[in-house]
């Protein structure tokens, strides 16, 4: 009999590992984040390779802005209760949502089309923090700091591991996986801004987005809310 491969990802963090994905394919889709900005400049400079230039300090601004959010909330963890936790991240969630809906027009001004890679970076990272981009994921991040499944910290004590060596491996586990969730939710955001921004370039241009606007701010600020309620049912048990 083969013995058994033990996988570096436990199962408990699967799912949150395949909402952080999902939320960066998202993120990738709202014109918003980047890619709008990144097609902009490839148009005005006539250049594809200014597009795949500006979208990598593009998405290292939004995953600078990822991680602060899920240091704080990991931090926050060792002090307050993940229950208290989820509950302030749901009201926080679900009144910036209402926010943008009665907003949705208005966006942070930082720099005009002459712009370098470090401005992109922050420029970025200020439209995800403005956007609550980083909020949006929090609940995941709790849940990938604290996965539900595996051994706690008394059942390791009883296997020979001293209980504060035991709290402390789960800690670092949880630490790796909230950022491995960072960086697969950068390379999927990337994947896709890098999609549509060649896919408008090539075939339609700006003029495809005068008529055929969606309005992202409205779906975002949805989303947000969306979001919110989801993290609320769940702090209170009822998911």
């Amino acid at each position: 009999m083969l013995p058994q491969i033990l996988s570096a990802i436990p199962d408990s963090a699967v799912a949150p590992l395949l909402v952080m994905v999902a939320f960066g394919a998202y993120h990738g889709l709202n014109p918003g984040m980047g890619w709008l900005f990144a097609l902009s400049l490839g148009l005005q400079r006539e250049s594809e390779r200014a597009i795949w230039v500006s979208l990598l300090p593009i998405a290292a601004g939004h995953a600078a802005s990822l991680a602060l959010v899920a240091v704080l909330v990991v931090a926050g963890a060792r002090f307050i209760s993940t229950t208290t936790l989820e509950l302030a991240t749901a009201a926080l969630l679900i009144g910036f949502g209402l926010y943008k809906v009665f907003n949705y027009y208005r966006h942070p001004r930082w720099v005009g089309m002459q712009v370098g890679l470090r401005d992109l970076a922050w420029w970025s990272f200020l439209m995800a923090m403005a956007h609550g981009a980083g909020l949006m994921i929090a609940p995941v991040v709790l849940a990938l700091a604290n996965p539900a499944t595996g051994s706690p910290p008394a059942a390791m004590a009883d296997a020979g591991m001293p209980a504060a060596h035991a709290g402390h491996q789960m800690t670092m586990g949880g630490g790796l996986d909230v950022g491995l969730g960072v960086l697969l939710h950068t390379l999927s955001m990337l994947a896709v801004m890098a999609v549509v921004a060649w896919v408008v370039y090539k075939k339609f241009g700006l003029a495809i987005l005068r008529r055929h606007w969606v309005n992202f701010d409205l779906i975002w600020a949805a989303a947000l809310f969306l979001v919110g309620t989801i993290a609320l049912l769940g702090g209170f048990g009822i998911l």
